[in-house]
């Protein structure tokens, strides 16, 4: 599962670059929940949250239905 969000992540991560940021993976557990940080300018931006909500989670969930929860760290 790892490989595949990962693969997820780069589709997004220039939107991310676009802007000053990025999103660093951290861990894939097997029980479904992925941990990431948001980088650069995403990392101290007041909508850091609903990037990773709106943006990020909505991504993964839509391409790895297998996963339970995102979290960021």
């Amino acid at each position: 599962m790892r490989e595949k969000v990962e693969s997820a992540l780069e589709s997004i991560r220039p939107n991310l670059q676009a802007d000053g940021g990025d999103v660093e993976l951290i861990d894939v557990s097997n029980d479904g929940v992925v941990k990431v940080r948001l980088t650069g300018a995403c990392g101290t931006c007041p909508f850091a949250k609903m990037t990773l909500k709106l943006g990020i989670e909505e991504v993964l969930r839509e391409r790895i239905p297998e996963i339970k929860e995102i979290l960021a760290v």
